[in-house]
């Protein structure tokens, strides 16, 4: 910090490094983060919409590809950000009604977001890969 900041009387901004990250504002990042990754996502959708329209050789090329590891990473990533992003949001709307907003409330609700974004997409797979 220079001379000139430290005389000036002005408070500074915090910075990241000020703050230990706490629940609600890591939820906040990833539900971001998940909003950027649904929009790439959707890329993948309109490859698969693409190939079914290709015919089945352009399909099958696109099977092998979702079939093989990296596209099953893929596959979860973006039922992980789905789910996620949309349990959030109904948290979302849960605030918008004016509730939610008390700290034991807020780590409550953040909580029930992982927690169900972890059992839907553990039940998603299940039901998918014929495990249920």
């Amino acid at each position: 910090m220079s001379q000139t900041q430290q005389n000036s009387g002005r408070p500074l901004s915090p910075h990241l490094s000020v703050y230990k990250p706490q629940i609600s504002s890591t939820l906040s990042i990833l539900h971001r983060a998940t909003g950027v990754a649904l929009a790439v996502g959707v890329l993948v959708l309109a490859w698969w919409l693409v190939a079914i329209a290709g015919g089945a050789e352009a399909y099958d090329q696109f099977m092998v590809c979702m079939s093989s590891i990296p596209g099953k990473l893929v596959l979860l990533g973006f039922t992980v950000a789905l789910n996620y992003h949309l349990l959030n949001g109904i948290r979302h709307l849960y605030w918008d009604t004016g509730r939610g907003f008390e700290i034991d409330s807020l780590h409550r609700t953040g909580w029930m977001v992982v927690i169900g974004t972890a059992l839907l997409t553990v039940v998603e797979w299940a039901l998918a890969y014929g495990m249920v």
